[in-house]
């Protein structure tokens, strides 16, 4: 049986697309410390990321863009996000083991698991490849957009990010449909 793990990374920022990845994991691997990207420095995590592109089955990231996320809301970019990381695999699994308590709506079979990025060793493969992958992407929009301190806070709403927003107003990459970028667009627009 073919058991691809998925997860998402990405609901809480302010700024950026919301990103999943799917892991097929062989039947033996050496991932040594392989857990749940929140759980990991980024050093471990880096050194995952190349280790489980090398032994993985099948691996792929998928995203959903800051446009989607305010069209559709987040938790539904999130899931559409883990549906596209399913979906492009290079395998079809039998089963997808997803982190949460929703499943993307695909035509597989698919079982939600709270808390299996902890427990599941293809769903923390997934969150790794999901984390690095967008904390990656994140370093480029900072490039671009160098106001808002992307590089240390990735999006999330740190006390200087907010600060940015406040006195440069929000950019592009931020989620107009966020209640807290709703208030600093007002402020902003009133000052």
């Amino acid at each position: 049986m073919i058991i691809a793990g998925c997860d998402e990374v990405g609901r809480g920022p302010l700024a950026g697309p919301v990103m999943a990845a799917a892991v097929i994991l062989p039947a033996s691997y050496d991932l040594p410390g392989l857990t749940d990207s929140k759980k990991l420095s980024e050093k471990k995590r880096e050194r995952l990321f190349d280790a489980i592109k090398e032994q993985a089955v099948a691996w792929t990231v998928a995203e959903a863009s800051v446009e989607e996320i305010d069209e559709i809301n987040i938790l539904q970019a999130s899931l559409l996000a883990m549906k596209r990381a399913i979906e492009t695999l290079s395998i079809t699994p039998n089963k997808v083991l997803v982190d949460g308590n929703m499943c993307p709506k695909i035509q597989l079979d698919c079982e939600a698991i709270v808390g299996g990025d902890l427990t599941i060793p293809s769903i923390s493969a997934a969150s790794i490849i999901a984390k690095v992958t967008r904390d990656r992407l994140m370093l480029e929009l900072d490039q671009k957009y160098p106001k808002y301190g992307l590089k240390a806070n990735k999006g999330y709403p740190t006390k200087i990010h907010c600060v940015a927003i406040q006195e440069h107003g929000p950019c592009i990459i931020h989620r107009k449909s966020f209640a807290p970028i709703r208030d600093m667009i007002k402020q902003y627009e009133q000052s």
